[in-house]
């Protein structure tokens, strides 16, 4: 396995993530899920399996990962960039892609307006709107004021280290995230924690709960994305998934 930093420029931004590499064969890519406490490292396991028989990279989302972020807007518009940057420049076309959580949006997007960019789609737990929106049943004006605040260079880092702390990430873990409440604990604990302390991290984690990056707005959408991506689909979650979970997978 090989690692490597690439740059990625969108207008007047620029920013670095991390990317792993492996084996030859068929493209598979491996999009991890924009959470507060993902990478790319969640999909190691899978990484190896696959590695023996097909060219797999994995990659981690602008804004997430286990670098230094920018203090930016982050937006759809800057990840659906990102994503059609990687897919056609950084590794060669058809892919298998293999997205999780709220990266299943944005794999269905770029199958429904970048055709030939991704052969089959394999969605783990695909979701489409930010946990914020889901708990209070839609968008509200206030969230943009949340973003505001957490951006703050005073304030926003001690609001967000409370929202991060031990007891809340493995509490959301245990309870939205992990078949197995005790999975989360010791070492994979610690790690999950130290993502949420990189430099930068509150910015895109702050949009990703308030809804700010959720590539479509209704159900509908989401859906006809995946009439429109018209590719072979396999929609993987877990046996313990809560009913309106399950529901919207």
């Amino acid at each position: 396995m090989s690692t490597r930093t690439i740059r990625y420029g969108w207008k007047n931004i620029v920013t670095t993530v991390g990317m792993d590499e492996a084996g030859s064969g068929p493209s598979v890519v491996l999009l991890p899920a924009l959470s507060s406490i993902s990478t790319r490292a969640e999909m190691r396991p899978l990484f190896e399996t696959l590695a023996p028989e097909f060219r797999v990279s994995t990659v981690d989302w602008p804004g997430f990962g286990d670098l230094v972020r920018l203090r930016t807007d982050w937006s759809p518009e800057i990840l659906s960039a990102f994503l059609d940057w990687f897919l056609s420049e950084v590794v060669a076309p058809p892919h298998i892609v293999v997205a999780a959580g709220h990266a299943a949006s944005y794999a269905l997007y770029q199958a429904a307006y970048r055709h030939g960019t991704i052969e089959r789609l394999v969605l783990i737990a695909p979701t489409w709107r930010g946990p914020l929106p889901t708990m209070i049943g839609g968008q509200r004006p206030w969230f943009a004021h949340v973003r505001v605040i957490v951006d703050h260079w005073g304030i926003g880092p001690l609001l967000y280290r409370l929202n991060m702390s031990r007891f809340v990430v493995t509490r959301m873990a245990r309870e939205h995230v992990y078949e197995d409440p005790g999975w989360l604990s010791g070492d994979r604990l610690s790690a999950k924690l130290a993502v949420t302390r990189t430099p930068g991290a509150r910015h895109a984690s702050v949009r990703f709960v308030s809804g700010a990056l959720d590539r479509v707005e209704s159900r509908a959408a989401f859906l006809d994305l995946a009439r429109r991506a018209d590719l072979p689909m396999l929609v993987i979650y877990g046996d313990q998934t809560p009913s309106r979970s399950r529901a919207e997978m």
